[in-house]
């Protein structure tokens, strides 16, 4: 249990995020962080994307590599994504997640709908420069 001294009345309520529109975005990484698969015996680098401009400024999209991962594919997908990601914000040579931060790029986002098990939600599909 925790004291609080709140008034909800005051304090206008927080709406549901709800998925953006498939297209391309301008964005930059904020956040990253390795974290470990589901099964524990892989890891995969979670990273949180920024909108930073358009009518979806602010909004966050993310995205998981899975660049330590018993599935040879996976993890071969996950290197080029890598990779994509770093010819995009022109850093070729990273020892830190933390030097890709900050840097503006363009992601391509997928909508995928609702089904049955999962609402709505987003996945990027990829990633370029902002120079072309």
């Amino acid at each position: 249990m925790a004291t609080l001294q709140f008034n909800a009345a005051t304090v206008e309520p927080s709406a549901p995020m709800e998925a953006i529109p498939a297209g391309t975005y301008p964005v930059m990484i904020v956040n990253s962080e390795m974290k470990p698969t589901k099964d524990g015996q892989g890891q995969y680098l979670e990273l949180h994307l920024k909108i930073v401009d358009g009518p979806y400024t602010n909004r966050m999209v993310f995205d998981r590599l899975n660049l330590v991962n018993r599935n040879a594919t996976a993890v071969e997908i996950a290197q080029r994504t890598l990779s994509a990601i770093c010819h995009a914000v022109g850093v070729l040579q990273v020892q830190d997640s933390q030097q890709l931060h900050n840097r503006p790029m363009l992601a391509k986002v997928a909508y995928i709908p609702a089904n049955d098990r999962y609402g709505e939600k987003n996945e990027v599909k990829g990633y370029k420069s902002v120079q072309g």
